[in-house]
């Protein structure tokens, strides 16, 4: 009988003699929801990362970020967050128009060293679509009503499959600094400039 994971997992357990600490994580770490715990601990991050493939498997990773609970927790199966102006090329959200399944990972670096890892499947809504959600949070409606950079595109809506811990051992304990943010900036020396010398 085929246990829990990919069969590309299993393999790789079965390679690495990982078998029995994976069946072991499988079944006292991993769930197919969010548990209050894991709602409040999105509710205060202000970043994440993303993981997204094309319908041919070429991937993309990315970085999203907002005030304290710019990813609003809907119920213990549904997330969302803001798509904010980038830089137009929009390759998440391309990669999820062609392949829903997403991972998340959010990583406290200012007070635990925790991680929580969220997998699923997304969808691209705009705002029309978003308020007709029967549980659109009030973060969600007051976001609708921001204005310039702060205004969201789109909504990324994640259908929860898995959430579990990533163990703090190896993630660093930062000491936060003030920074202006300029929030859908197209000021180029804001943005970064030219740092890593693509154009002449």
């Amino acid at each position: 009988m085929r246990g829990p994971g990919s069969s590309g997992e299993q393999q790789a357990q079965a390679r690495f003699g990982t078998s029995d600490r994976a069946a072991a994580f499988y079944e006292h770490q991993v769930l197919a929801s969010l548990n209050q715990p894991m709602r409040e601990f999105i509710a205060r991050m202000e970043m994440m990362h993303i993981a997204t493939a094309d319908a041919g498997g070429k991937c993309d990773c990315s970085f999203r970020a907002g005030t304290p609970g710019f990813v609003q927790v809907l119920d213990d199966k549904t997330l969302a967050y803001p798509e904010y102006r980038g830089n137009g090329v929009l390759s998440s959200v391309g990669n999820i128009l062609e392949n829903p399944h997403i991972g998340l990972i959010f990583l406290d670096y200012y007070q635990t060293t925790i991680g929580l890892h969220v997998n699923g499947t997304a969808r691209v809504m705009d705002a029309q679509e978003i308020a007709t959600l029967p549980n659109i949070t009030s973060g969600m409606r007051e976001a609708a009503h921001s204005k310039g950079g702060r205004q969201p595109k789109a909504w990324i809506v994640v259908g929860v499959e898995e959430a579990y811990i990533h163990c703090s051992k190896h993630v660093p304990l930062l000491a936060r600094r003030e920074k202006q943010i300029v929030w859908g900036t197209d000021d180029e020396r804001l943005k970064g400039g030219n740092f890593f010398k693509i154009t002449p």
